[in-house]
């Protein structure tokens, strides 16, 4: 990924600040999928054709893990450790919604849409830390 093209989303051009505020969208993002699967998993759970009891155990996982990516991104210099686990929990989660998507679950159409998206969403995140990471 280009410098100009990082630093055209993170808005500046300090690796560090961009790593941060990767970190602070995927803590973001993912604490409002999560808290959103654990309070409102049974029209959820219906839409998507997912299990409710499903979504109320990703939702709790996903909530705790946006709080830690959250502490991560207040941090001002990011520890490097800490950070690839991130990115390699991202990738995890986007094979493995995948790899559900294909092997357990037989979503509603809206799931089948949903689960996709939601894997390149992490994916992306993924990718935008691990380059900013990589500038530090």
């Amino acid at each position: 990924m280009s410098a100009t093209l990082l630093a055209g989303i993170s808005r500046t051009t300090e690796p560090q600040t961009m790593l941060r505020r990767f970190l602070a969208l995927d803590a973001l993002v993912t604490g409002v999928n999560g808290l959103a699967y654990v309070t409102a998993s049974g029209p959820l759970g219906r839409l998507l054709g997912v299990d409710d009891t499903v979504l109320v155990g990703l939702g709790v996982f996903l909530a705790l893990f946006a709080a830690g990516v959250g502490c991560l991104a207040t941090r001002r210099q990011s520890p490097r450790l800490p950070v690839k686990a991130v990115v390699d929990a991202n990738l995890l989660w986007a094979v493995l919604s995948i790899a559900a998507l294909a092997l357990w679950f037989e979503p509603a159409t809206a799931g089948a849409v949903w689960i996709p998206v939601q894997a390149l969403t992490v994916a992306g995140f993924a990718l935008l830390q691990w380059s900013a990471l990589r500038r530090t």
